[in-house]
């Protein structure tokens, strides 16, 4: 069994192991879904209840409403 180093410099290089390797990064993905952007607009007050009456989705709601104008507009 080995001692304990009694002089401090052998004690604190005692105390710092070797470095192990890093493990590999995971990939990086992207924050926000592919084909999706963050954007700021303004939405009547209305608007914006309505679509969040039915809870969570009301982005997706608000989307898929814009789509629909998008699409019969081509």
């Amino acid at each position: 069994m080995a001692r304990r180093p009694q002089n401090p410099l052998d004690a604190a290089e005692a105390l710092f192991k070797p470095a192990k390797k890093a493990a590999p990064q995971a990939p990086e993905r992207p924050a926000v879904p592919a084909g999706r952007e963050t954007v700021s607009i303004r939405i009547d007050t209305d608007v914006l209840a309505f679509f969040q009456e039915e809870g969570p989705g009301w982005q997706d709601r608000i989307n898929a409403a814009l789509r629909g104008v998008m699409d019969a507009a081509r």
